[in-house]
């Protein structure tokens, strides 16, 4: 099965009280889950890539053969991608733990870079993640 599969997450502060969110749908557009969670402190770009990584592992628990996630951060999508380098410490080792979620998957995933005005819900589950600290 297809998922879409549309992650974000934030830092109120940067960095600060952070939280994602996922909503992961059919390839119809059928709604399969939407959740969020609380990270406790971290920068937007470790937040952004929990979010990536969280949900990839979620859809595959789904038993997904095919993901598109879709982020608003495109440093994100572009490093996973491989057309920007990963410098920063912290993000290279959540970077490696997706790389090698996939690597030992057998389906495939595509990434995609989405304007903030298409993830529109992310931002408000991101919120509700912070305000409610739920780790």
């Amino acid at each position: 099965m297809k998922f879409r599969v549309f992650t974000d997450g934030w830092s109120r502060w940067n960095p600060g009280i952070s939280g994602c969110w996922i909503f992961i749908a059919s390839q119809d557009w059928a709604v399969l889950e939407k959740r969020y969670k609380s990270i406790g402190i971290a920068t937007n770009n470790v937040a952004e890539y929990t979010a990536a990584l969280l949900w990839i592992q979620r859809a595959i628990e789904l038993w997904a053969k095919s993901i598109e996630l879709l982020a608003d951060s495109q440093l994100v999508i572009e490093q996973l991608k491989g057309n920007y380098k990963v410098k920063n410490t912290e993000l290279k080792k959540i970077h490696s733990e997706i790389q090698s979620i996939i690597s030992n998957w057998k389906g495939e995933i595509v990434f995609m870079h989405i304007p903030r005005e298409q993830n529109k819900e992310a931002d408000r589950l991101s919120n509700v993640a912070m305000d409610n600290n739920n780790p």
